[in-house]
């Protein structure tokens, strides 16, 4: 089984829309069109079975818009292989009520970007969000490090993670990009080893820029060598595979994955058995095994 734990979705009206302008923001190409239809299709040619999706709310208003609308459309979703999260905002004001209608609605975890939120991710607001996930025993998954389409401010670097994960202790906290997209020596220093889960997102292989002509990129990603090591030494028990699709093609993730120097049960666990046990989904009559 495999399980990438990090996508992205739009409303259709709006698809197209959002990546371009996301893209000419990050000069980083797409490879969807960033609707559940096309995540479908991507999935069933990388191989993938299930692929998660993470809103990130820009405003707190769409606490109540979007995930109104996604608990809608859970079944619907998980018809094609995709199971949402909710997600919240630190200006939110009914955090715990609105998280409990998530959890009651059957879903597994919520997602937090401190940069499109403009909010540090140990700022008390945001630690208020991630202790009410807790409690409800929801997974709370947030960007980590730079984001590459926000230069300047690091709001979820090495030292503000550190203290979230001292202060409270998160039993289910998931950071994106490995820990600390652009803060890789940080992060084998300092992160590998803690008591959290690191996504694969965007973390490894060059960056394909949005246009030609655009000017080069330097990829701040990865090398393998670099990112087996650091899956090692953090633990490939709390690694989840991750492409950030629509930000990255799943099949030549997916095949990256085959091809690097991962045993064979390191390889089964960060594909999808670490994500299968996270989730819980023996617990939804999901197949004993993740193969």
């Amino acid at each position: 089984m495999i399980i990438d734990f990090h996508t992205h979705t739009f409303p259709e009206k709006i698809a197209l829309r959002t990546l371009d302008h996301l893209a000419g923001k990050s000069q980083s190409r797409y490879y969807t069109d960033g609707t559940t239809e096309s995540l479908a299709v991507s999935m069933k040619k990388a191989g993938i079975d299930y692929s998660v999706n993470l809103p990130v709310m820009t405003a707190p208003q769409q606490a109540d818009r979007v995930n109104d609308s996604l608990l809608r459309a859970m079944p619907a979703l998980e018809e094609k292989g995709i199971l949402t999260f909710g997600g919240m905002h630190p200006e939110y004001e009914n955090i715990r009520g609105k998280l409990k209608e998530l959890k009651e609605g059957g879903v597994k975890g919520i997602k937090l970007h401190p940069a499109y939120q403009e909010t540090d991710i140990d700022d008390p607001k945001m630690l208020r969000i991630i202790e009410a996930a807790s409690d409800l025993d929801l997974i709370v998954i947030t960007h980590a490090g730079l984001d590459i389409g926000i230069p300047g401010h690091n709001y979820a670097d090495t030292g503000m993670l550190l203290h979230v994960i001292d202060t409270l202790r998160p039993p289910k906290f998931v950071l994106a990009h490995m820990g600390g997209w652009d803060g890789w020596d940080d992060v084998e220093k300092y992160i590998a080893g803690a008591p959290v889960w690191l996504d694969t997102a965007f973390s490894v292989g060059e960056i394909d820029p949005f246009r030609e002509g655009d000017r080069p990129l330097r990829s701040l990603n990865l090398n393998e060598e670099d990112f087996v090591r650091l899956c090692r030494k953090h633990g490939t028990d709390r690694i989840l595979f991750a492409t950030d699709s629509p930000w990255a093609d799943q099949s030549d993730y997916v095949q990256r994955f085959m091809n690097m120097s991962f045993s064979a049960d390191e390889r089964s666990a960060i594909l999808g058995g670490n994500a299968y046990k996270l989730m819980n989904m023996r617990e939804e009559g999901k197949t004993d095994a993740c193969n």
